[in-house]
């Protein structure tokens, strides 16, 4: 597997939520010819992921691991619940959905 490219909280020096942390991505990104339009964040956490991205404009996939229990887990309560474009519940999900595309 071949990634674009990789930037972590190291390389950043921030962590998420911090818009920072989301500023630097579409930015690096705008650099390499990915256009903020074309970008699909995908995460578990709504405060730390999915708040963000929709701060900043960018579409979500939500992959909601906790489906079957209540509550947030260990992370924060997001307030409103942010806006998600795609959900599902594994990454074993996501990649099956993108499969099944690709053949049509």
């Amino acid at each position: 597997m071949e990634f674009d490219a990789i930037y972590t909280a190291e390389d950043i020096g921030s962590y998420k939520p911090s818009s920072r942390n989301f500023d630097y991505m579409i930015e690096k990104l705008g650099e390499i010819g990915v256009k903020k339009e074309r970008i699909l964040h995908t995460a578990e956490s709504m405060f730390h992921d999915h708040k963000p991205a929709n701060e900043h404009g960018l579409k979500s996939c939500w992959i909601y691991r906790r489906h079957a229990q209540q509550g947030f887990g260990a992370t924060m309560k997001p307030g409103q619940m942010p806006h998600v474009d795609f959900r599902f519940n594994s990454m074993h999900d996501l990649v099956k959905a993108h499969q099944e595309q690709l053949v049509k």
